[in-house]
């Protein structure tokens, strides 16, 4: 795996979206997981945002490794339909653990006045602190290079903090193919998007969007319009003193 991390060109990937039909893309990632598992073991976790993408994730991994941990970043902002399928999530996999920053925010609507500080403190500080607290070496992830506009320079497996790898193995997958995964297998999923959403976040963030770039409807109206909370972003293993 140390040898594949810069081994697919962008150009490469662009191809392979297009050109491996949907079986070959599921044995993919499930050979992508399953050569991370054998090098990691138990350093190797999950994280589970709780829509679509994740929990396809989440399922594969589990298919490899049933024994495999994983996490939740939740905050006091989500949506009680988000909360409810969380509780039955955890209840169906006590070895998912929920991360959140309950600290008292510098302004109650930061979401609205400063949505990358609000970010930072609510979604990548409990990462942060799940990577941390859970011995992560390889965190595994539900991002897709087909989400929108600021999802096309990933790879597969990624080492953009010095000691953690992060797997994206359905980098690959279109929306269409991960619904598709979803329904074969029978995975429940967030009933948010039997409303018609597309991506979900937090409740005052998220809207229904009638876009062609799945994450339109994140931040509309706010220079994050579409983009992302900072969790692909920004630095997330601490340096050890």
């Amino acid at each position: 795996m140390r040898e594949m991390r810069e081994s697919t060109t962008a150009q490469e990937l662009k191809d392979l979206v297009d050109g491996l039909n949907f079986a070959q893309k599921v044995d993919r990632s499930l050979g992508l997981i399953k050569e991370a598992y054998e090098e990691f073991g138990d350093r190797m976790v999950a994280a589970n945002s709780l829509g679509k993408d994740s929990v396809a994730v989440w399922h594969l991994v589990k298919r490899v490794a049933p024994e495999a941990r994983g996490f939740i970043v939740t905050t006091r902002f989500k949506p009680i339909e988000t909360v409810k399928f969380m509780n039955e999530q955890v209840k169906t996999y006590p070895e998912l653990r929920v991360f959140k920053n309950d600290d008292t925010l510098p302004d109650p609507e930061l979401y609205r006045t400063a949505p990358d500080l609000c970010c930072n403190l609510l979604k990548v500080k409990p990462v942060q602190q799940a990577i941390e607290e859970m011995g992560v070496d390889c965190w595994v992830t539900g991002l897709r290079c087909t989400e929108g506009r600021t999802r096309t320079d990933y790879r597969e497996i990624e080492e953009r903090d010095k000691g953690l790898i992060k797997l994206n193995p359905i980098l690959l997958w279109h929306e269409r193919e991960v619904w598709q995964y979803l329904a074969l297998n029978q995975v429940p999923v967030n009933p948010l998007y039997a409303k018609g959403y597309r991506s979900l976040g937090c409740a005052p963030c998220t809207s229904i969007s009638s876009k062609g770039d799945e994450r339109a409807g994140r931040w509309i109206g706010t220079s994050k319009c579409g983009g992302e909370c900072g969790i692909h972003t920004r630095p997330l293993k601490t340096a050890k003193a």
